[in-house]
């Protein structure tokens, strides 16, 4: 089944979620505050987050900003006690995938988380990201950690080579700006001690991709003034 993060600060609701969870064949990590959770979501990987927004040290509504920037393919059901339209709405455009308020009922709760654990692995919803070609090598992207494949054998990137070319096969057959690829890195850890990189150092980057691609049927296009185009080339 699927590895899962309760992140509720009432107790006897986090422990019932998590007992509930664990039953249905979920591997479940509960935490009681923001701050702790988002120490365990640097550090473990996870499937699905069941999210309460009313939290301490960290509120639910920061949490899920962070998740969305760092973990943007992390499907997120919110859970709370905030049952006004404008608070629903508010969660849904921060990059909550689903909405529950309390009180609730447990099957709907376990349908809903299931849909969207579901929905997740579709690599249209970045389970996988994945590009094909006239080439038998197809690329495949992780859309949680940074890992890549071609064919069946992996890629050698770092963080920001992940996260450059994770953002062009999501926009495959489209422009990405070059602000949007600094805005990505600026969400993404670091290489080395620098914090962020330098607009003309993109092309660097966009070198090293493009040698990595050779053979795989693809190509990154510099569309001049606008930015790059992950494209199938002629066979």
């Amino acid at each position: 089944m699927s590895t899962l993060l309760i992140v509720e600060d009432d107790e006897l609701l986090r422990d019932g979620l998590s007992a509930q969870l664990a039953q249905a064949g979920h591997t479940v990590t509960a935490a009681a505050d923001g701050e702790f959770a988002l120490a365990l979501l640097e550090t473990n990987r996870f499937d699905g987050v069941v999210l309460d927004l009313g939290l301490p040290r960290i509120s639910g509504m920061e949490l899920l900003h962070w998740i969305r920037k760092r973990l943007p393919a992390l499907p997120v059901l919110i859970l709370t006690a905030r049952d006004c339209v404008d608070d629903r709405v508010q969660g849904l455009n921060a990059g909550a995938d689903d909405y529950l308020t309390k009180p609730f009922e447990m099957a709907e709760l376990q349908a809903r988380l299931g849909a969207l654990l579901r929905r997740a692995r579709l690599p249209a919803f970045g389970g996988s990201l994945e590009v094909t070609s006239h080439s038998a090598r197809r690329l495949r992207v992780d859309a949680k950690l940074p890992q890549a494949w071609l064919g069946d054998e992996p890629l050698e990137l770092t963080q920001r080579e992940w996260a450059l070319l994770s953002l062009l096969v999501t926009h495959a057959g489209r422009v990405v700006s070059r602000e949007d690829v600094l805005e990505t890195w600026q969400t993404e850890p670091g290489e080395g001690a620098a914090a962020g990189v330098a607009s003309n150092a993109l092309e660097v980057y966009i070198h090293r991709l493009r040698r990595k691609l050779v053979d795989s049927g693809l190509n990154i296009r510099n569309i001049r003034g606008l930015g790059y185009m992950l494209e199938t080339t002629q066979p």
